[in-house]
């Protein structure tokens, strides 16, 4: 046995019981951030689980069961979600429905990874990622944790001492933690808060209690499928959602490439060569494509089960398939779907807000890490305009942003193709906007490196 496969066979020699025991180890780390998109988004808990495990299982069959990756809920795409969602509901849609469209955008988007696997297939992954460098996916990402800063501040206004608990508990995690509990801080301190939430009587459990214990995770009536449904297709609609989310995925896609290189990092193996980047996109592409068209959302490796895999030096891949596992038992529940969806505002505020300044912070890293040279005009110009036109845009009132004590309005360039109406929001046209000027200024001198973990230090959404 060499040094380098040590992990995995020591997995085999545990034996069945205790790897049982490990995957529940793993169920918890992703859980917290797992089920904190739909809530924050208003997506289901029980179809979010379903897609999680089975993106999972997809993802360990199309990379012959060799890398142990766990793909829960990103955190990229909340600010389209956002968007979306309130472009539609101002043209009169339901929240369902406009949900429903801007999960059209998330498929599109996972159908992204498809192109980028096969271009990487065929011409090599260093060639593709000189377009989206640190310079351009840095700021995008910023931009997304401060356009969502705000919803969580409204949310943490709703009971600040219920909040406070919750931003408390995943400071003390977070930095003092030890061994499994700095590894799942988010969980931890929605745990926290809402406990005192309930015990303070601050939570309603009215749905939970006429919940049933057993129920199919899909609602055909609210699955994403919905919006070709009726006669009735907002094409005007789907184009908006396409155009605003679809930019994204060059961020994620880096995120994906950073991620899959720190888990071959941290088991001592080459994952990009074997099995492959294109197979891990493939994985990572469908898994959010196939998720999204039943009203789940975008997948992503996550980075709290590579740090399972440092804690417990068990690197069996068997291990993160038991957790797949257990997410989509879970989903069968609609009581416990429903203990989760009855969590408090103020819950969700506290950890969004440390969540979403985070998310801008490995923005920042990001760029730091790579050395991003802002001593070069070409630089500050690109960075400027991204941030500058992804705030400036969603929250004018020029263009349309209205608050109305409650709920935002973003703000957006709208014009007509057709008969059909279109939106871009603030974080697709800085992100257009971005890359074309980073494959037009000169002095291009950014590069994908010999070693990929460089191009994205951490994932986004996984703490």
């Amino acid at each position: 046995m060499t040094k380098e496969t040590k992990g995995i066979y020591d997995a085999r020699e545990l034996g069945t019981p205790k790897m049982l025991i490990l995957g529940l180890q793993h169920l918890f780390a992703m859980f917290g951030a797992t089920v904190l998109v739909p809530i924050i988004t208003g997506l289901s808990v029980s179809v979010t689980l379903l897609f999680a495990g089975l993106a999972t299982l997809f993802m360990h069959l199309v990379t012959n069961g060799k890398v142990p990756v766990f793909l829960g809920s990103s955190f990229a795409f909340l600010g389209g979600y956002a968007t979306i969602k309130a472009v539609g509901m101002d043209a009169g849609y339901s929240e369902a429905t406009s949900l429903a469209y801007a999960c059209v955008g998330i498929s599109c988007a996972g159908l992204v990874y498809l192109i980028l696997a096969f271009i990487c297939k065929v011409a090599g992954s260093k060639r593709v990622m000189t377009f989206f460098p640190p310079v351009v996916t840095g700021p995008i990402i910023i931009a997304i944790g401060l356009t969502l800063a705000p919803s969580a501040l409204n949310n943490c206004a709703t009971n600040w001492p219920i909040a406070l608990v919750a931003i408390a508990v995943v400071i003390i995690a977070n930095i003092w933690g030890r061994g499994m509990i700095k590894i799942i801080p988010i969980l931890l301190g929605v745990v926290a808060s809402y406990m005192v939430a309930a015990f303070t009587g601050n939570v309603d459990f009215t749905a939970v209690k006429e919940a049933a214990w057993i129920g199919v995770p899909i609602r055909w009536e609210s699955a994403g499928l919905s919006v070709f449904t009726g006669g009735n297709t907002d094409w005007g609609l789907i184009l908006t959602s396409i155009i605003t989310i679809v930019p994204i995925a060059f961020a994620t896609m880096m995120e994906h490439i950073g991620d899959i290189s720190a888990i071959g990092g941290t088991v001592n193996r080459n994952y990009i060569e074997d099995p492959g980047l294109h197979r891990t996109l493939i994985g990572d592409g469908v898994g959010t494509a196939v998720a999204a068209m039943f009203g789940a959302p975008a997948n992503t490796t996550y980075g709290e089960n590579t740090g399972v895999l440092a804690l417990t030096k068990v690197y069996d891949p068997k291990v993160v398939r038991f957790a797949a596992v257990y997410a989509i038992i879970l989903s069968f529940s609609p009581k416990f779907a429903g203990i989760i969806e009855a969590m408090p505002a103020a819950t969700i505020g506290g950890v969004s807000i440390i969540l979403y300044g985070m998310i801008s912070a490995i923005g920042i890293r990001n760029m730091v890490e790579n050395k991003t040279n802002f001593q070069e005009s070409r630089n500050v110009i690109i960075a400027a305009l991204i941030i500058g036109l992804a705030i400036g845009i969603n929250f004018s009132t020029a263009l349309g942003c209205v608050y109305d004590g409650a709920t935002t309005i973003a703000g957006g360039i709208s014009f007509n193709i057709g008969s059909m109406s279109v939106k871009l929001s603030g974080l697709a046209v800085a992100s257009i906007v971005g890359i074309l000027l980073n494959a037009i200024l000169p002095g291009r001198d950014s590069d994908f490196g010999d070693n990929p973990n460089e191009t994205l230090a951490s994932s986004l959404g996984k703490y």
